[in-house]
């Protein structure tokens, strides 16, 4: 059995047993072995079949426990404006979230 969530702006597939890194969920930290609820389900396949949401499934739910708290690669903006001699270079590190998918209800 596995699922299609959306969270933080993204669609991941997930089945039970799965570690994924999503974007951070809370602006509080997450503890380790918290355990985490995602409701908005998009599609859950099953061996009858793949169930389809409009948008969401009804009553489907994924939990899983928090593994740890991480940030994901450094990324650098370099922003140049020819011939004026403006040059900026910046950095960005997302905040992620790395999950152990414990179940998946439909």
């Amino acid at each position: 059995m596995y699922a299609v969530i959306r969270t933080g702006g993204k669609q991941v597939r997930v089945a039970e047993g799965d570690v994924v890194r999503v974007e951070r969920l809370t602006k509080e930290t997450l503890e380790k072995g918290a355990e985490v609820s995602l409701t908005e389900v998009l599609a859950i396949g099953k061996d009858d079949g793949l169930h389809l949401g409009s948008p969401l499934v009804s009553g489907a739910k994924v939990t899983g426990v928090v593994v740890r708290e991480t940030r994901g690669p450094k990324l650098l903006v370099y922003k140049k404006k020819r011939r004026k001699g403006f040059q900026r270079t910046h950095g960005h590190r997302q905040d992620l979230v790395e999950i152990r998918i414990a179940s998946i209800t439909a």
